[in-house]
């Protein structure tokens, strides 16, 4: 029989994310305390052990909701404890069923996430800038354009952002979605280059100093990529990512 609780020990929580470290380093990232407080977790356990995780966080909007582990008890904490009305879910494609039983889904992300040990890496040079609060204005109008759709202004502020100037104007970034020096891990994110500057190298060389700081932080590095996008791909297995392992994002609104 299966009890669903609502989680607060951070090292319990660890204790389980570990057991897939890559797969689960956004969640294990926000166990830092300001991403915490942002945070609802939830355990389905069955004889007294965990056997699934999920975790709401309200960071961003829509808000995020991570699953890991058996998927019966996924069906136990979406069936009770946890039921959010609208939400953007990071899963394995084994939980689909399960998600799929509760929220009507937009289009599916067939996504793999990518990491990179520091012996792996290749940097690529170019004339990057590193980014604070003082672009964020000039941030937000790059990304109007078409990227940093998990953007919020807290990674600027607690994260490591490069860009590419062209005449005063920022015509590319590369960033973090997080950044957990408690834990050692941190994420890659939001890049992204304005239509008419593609195709120079400039998304590469911000993600090169991005991945470069992070890596001599001692961090564990991951980043995710949609499956489809080659391009990308290739671009990160130049500077020395790998294919960890496939998953899928995906928008859900309650039923």
């Amino acid at each position: 029989m299966w009890q669903v609780r609502a989680l607060t020990s951070k090292e319990q929580i660890l204790a389980f994310l570990q057991r897939d470290r890559l797969y689960a380093a956004y969640a294990i990232g926000d166990l830092e305390a300001e991403l915490f407080a942002k945070s609802q977790w939830f355990g389905a356990e069955d004889d007294g052990k965990i056997q699934t995780l999920a975790l709401f966080f309200t960071g961003l909007n829509p808000p995020a909701l991570f699953t890991m582990g058996n998927t019966e008890g996924l069906a136990a904490i979406l069936d009770s404890a946890l039921q959010p009305k609208r939400a953007y879910f990071t899963c394995r494609e084994k939980h689909l069923p399960v998600v799929k039983a509760f929220y009507a889904l937009d289009e599916i992300e067939k996504m793999f996430r990518m990491t990179i040990a520091p012996e792996d890496f290749r940097p690529i040079a170019g004339p990057t800038i590193k980014l604070d609060l003082s672009h964020l204005d000039a941030l937000h109008q790059l990304y109007r354009l078409g990227g940093g759709d998990a953007f919020a202004p807290y990674q600027l502020q607690d994260g490591i952002y490069y860009g590419v100037e062209v005449n005063g104007q920022l015509v590319s970034a590369a960033g973090t979605h997080l950044v957990s020096p408690t834990v050692g891990v941190a994420a890659v994110g939001n890049i992204f280059t304005h239509p008419d500057h593609r195709r120079r190298g400039y998304a590469t060389a911000c993600t090169s100093r991005v991945v470069e700081e992070l890596l001599a932080l001692g961090l564990d590095v991951v980043l995710n990529v949609n499956q489809r996008n080659t391009e990308a791909i290739s671009i990160y297995q130049k500077l020395g990512f790998r294919r960890y392992c496939p998953y899928i994002e995906v928008i859900g609104n309650h039923k």
